[in-house]
């Protein structure tokens, strides 16, 4: 099967309105189960694992996430955040229909609001997808704050 600029554009608006619908368990069935969410704390950082990050998760980190954000039991919660991705078209950066590997980078502004409170951030995500058995599926996703270096309070969802 080949992979078309357009099914990764596709791909990453999708995901982007399963986050600010709240389908996350939708949402987590993108992800290839070996995948990370990383969002790096400082600019430019290379080292996931030997650096302080906002959040590098794993697939269990991700799924108790989920189940947090779904949980009736959840009072940080109670009224739930919203999201919102406004979202420039992806550029795609690597197509490798060989390896069933391609790299999309997105610059957004990402609102989240709860009650009174709304802060907007600006980021870039790098997604790394892999074609498995017909089908794109996140590898890796990066988020990058482009004020990382701020003092930020809690980001209860995902941008």
């Amino acid at each position: 099967m080949s992979i078309k600029r357009d099914d990764l554009v596709d791909f990453v608006y999708a995901e982007a309105r399963m986050l600010d619908e709240g389908r996350y368990d939708e949402w987590l069935e993108l992800w290839l189960p070996d995948g990370h969410y990383w969002m790096p704390l400082d600019w430019k950082q290379t080292d996931p694992l030997h650096v302080t990050s906002f959040l590098f998760e794993d697939m269990f980190m991700l799924k108790l996430r989920v189940e947090r954000l779904n949980g009736a039991r959840t009072f940080s919660q109670k009224p739930k955040s919203r999201c919102h991705h406004v979202i420039q078209r992806p550029f795609v950066d690597e197509m490798n229909d060989e390896a069933g590997r391609y790299v999309t980078n997105t610059n957004m502004h990402y609102v989240e609001t709860r009650q009174d409170e709304q802060f907007l951030l600006a980021l870039t995500a790098t997604h790394e997808l892999k074609l498995v058995d017909g089908r794109l599926r996140i590898a890796n996703k990066r988020v990058d704050l482009l004020n990382c270096d701020a003092a930020f309070g809690n980001i209860q969802l995902l941008p």
